[in-house]
């Protein structure tokens, strides 16, 4: 097991990126998450107290999850155990799983440290499982998933989840200041840098302190050597940060934030914010045709017989970005959801199908009236198939009273039309239908 075992302090001098370099020894020199670490606070506590329990860090990349795992396995009289989710197989894990059992016998804990544990399968993660629940093992995982999708249910329920945020540009600039005076950094050399360029650089990471750390070694490596130590330049500092990578993963759930973004945007009747979204995910470089097609689903289910050209607007879009793609069907998709945006809106449509939804799902055995069967063949028609059935487009009024809904079903209602843009007129239209079929219900 000591061969898995890895230490934080093995050498004096780290090599290696300026990240690993500065990497926190203790929680004074780690930044941000005050939420979790300020004085008082409970994980503070279990820390301090050396009474950690297993937990899931969940966060976006960069904001110290793997350090703060450290730095507790220095804090800890454990025996502390780094996996990777990436090389390790069931046998591996039952291997590791199994030495911690021994030694928990002998009264020794062990805490396991499992990076990107999203990317263990269910099989692997069961592994864990047991020799969680007996407390053999500390589990420590860390995600950049939300652990309710990416973790087995019975594991999460033993897991407390400490969510960790994304780090402000204040926690940032500091970071970076201090790395700048730190002697560790770049071999005590002096750097001449100013506090605007540091804050354009804490901007430019995002709220990533592995981003912000790599941008500063990068402009400080490029900056005007001299013999009183580096000075950097604004014209360095923009080259290096001229093309910034989007915070978007098409396949994590930043993807379905901002697509619930430009959603809730379109059905606030705020034109800025969803075009803002829309630009975020496109130039992110999201498919312009899911874009499409997640504003013909809001078409119908925000906006429906309010302003039926919305579908059609919708659809339109669609298919201009199937014909041009990229970039220039942006344009086409800005005009769809700023109409949207304007339109205005009922989702009567969608709450119709949902309630008519539940009846099909438990009333699946209604029989269909008789009289609106179909009738091909010579028996279905002396069956009764058909029989009294009324053809509308041969009455004066194109209506009947004729009854089309199973006997059970009677008096549902299930799409309400609201007061709404084109809505009132087919709501008035509705209200003449029923009007007549009440006058003639006895012809």
């Amino acid at each position: 097991m000591n061969s898995r075992q890895t230490s934080m302090y093995e050498s004096n001098e780290p090599m290696g990126p300026l990240a690993s370099k500065l990497r926190p020894r203790d929680l004074d020199e780690f930044a941000g998450q005050t939420h979790l670490l300020g004085e008082g606070k409970v994980l503070r506590q279990m820390i301090d107290k050396d009474m950690v329990s297993s937990m899931i860090f969940w966060g976006p990349p960069g904001v110290g999850k793997t350090t703060l795992a450290r730095i507790i396995a220095g804090r800890t009289k454990a025996e502390f155990v780094n996996f990777s989710a990436v090389t390790s197989g069931i046998k591996e894990i039952r291997d590791v799983m199994n030495q911690a059992d021994r030694m928990s016998v002998m009264g020794d804990k062990t805490i396991l440290f499992v990076d990107e544990i999203h990317r263990f399968n269910k099989a692997q993660q069961d592994a864990f499982l047991p020799f969680v629940e007996k407390g053999s093992i500390v589990l420590i995982g860390a995600t950049t998933e939300n652990p309710s999708f990416e973790v087995n249910s019975a594991l999460l329920s033993r897991c407390r989840v400490f969510v960790l945020n994304a780090l402000t540009q204040d926690d940032l600039f500091g970071l970076i200041k201090r790395a700048v005076k730190d002697p560790r950094a770049f071999d005590g050399a002096k750097i001449k840098i100013t506090d605007e360029m540091l804050n354009i650089i804490a901007a430019f990471a995002n709220g990533d302190a592995r981003v912000a750390l790599s941008t500063l070694e990068m402009v400080v490596l490029n900056g005007n050597v001299t013999k009183t130590g580096i000075t950097v330049t604004m014209e360095m500092l923009e080259q290096c940060i001229s093309k910034k990578s989007l915070i978007y993963d098409k396949n994590g759930e930043e993807h379905f934030n901002i697509i619930s973004a430009l959603h809730k945007s379109m059905r606030n009747s705020d034109v800025d914010a969803s075009i803002y979204w829309l630009a975020r995910m496109l130039e992110a470089g999201e498919t312009p045709l899911y874009v499409a097609r997640r504003i013909v689903r809001f078409a119908s289910e925000d906006i429906g017989m309010a302003d039926s050209r919305a579908l059609q607007i919708a659809v339109t879009a669609y298919q201009a970005c199937h014909f041009i793609g990229m970039p220039e069907c942006s344009v086409h998709l800005t005009h769809a959801v700023t109409y949207m945006a304007l339109a205005p809106k009922s989702n009567a449509l969608d709450l119709a199908y949902s309630a008519a939804a539940v009846d099909a799902q438990t009333m699946l055995a209604e029989p269909v009236p008789m009289h609106i069967r179909n009738a091909p063949t010579k028996l279905m028609k002396e069956l009764g198939y058909g029989k009294n059935y009324i053809y509308a487009h041969d009455t004066e009024d194109k209506l009947s009273s004729m009854q089309c809904l199973p006997d059970s079903l009677l008096d549902r209602k299930y799409y309400k039309p609201t007061d709404q843009g084109q809505e009132t007129r087919v709501k008035e239209r509705m209200t003449q239908i029923e009007q007549w079929k009440k006058e003639h219900s006895n012809d």
